[in-house]
């Protein structure tokens, strides 16, 4: 009987844009990138929703997210936890 290889899951850090939804974030990732021809560093930017089960992450939280099944349309992402609070709270 051969054992099934479970793999890691990828995972992801970024901030907060929106927690307008319930239990769901949205939240951008952000890379450096060279140009081909030009050679200058570009700073590229991905959105990605998640899951947030608690709803505890606010916009300008630092988070990280997990891959996971598809939970909805766009989300395909759980949160796992809030590495860093947003300075300053909502009036």
């Amino acid at each position: 009987m051969t054992e099934k290889q479970t793999g890691q899951r990828k995972t992801q850090t970024g901030r907060v844009v929106s927690d307008a939804g319930q239990k769901t974030i949205v939240i951008t990732v952000e890379r450096l990138q060279q140009h081909p021809v030009y050679k200058r560093v570009i700073r590229r930017t991905a959105k990605f929703m998640a899951h947030d089960e608690e709803n505890s992450a606010k916009v300008g939280d630092l988070v990280t997210v997990e891959e996971s099944r598809p939970l909805s349309a766009k989300k395909r992402w759980r949160l796992i936890e809030i590495v860093e609070r947003a300075e300053g709270g909502s009036l």
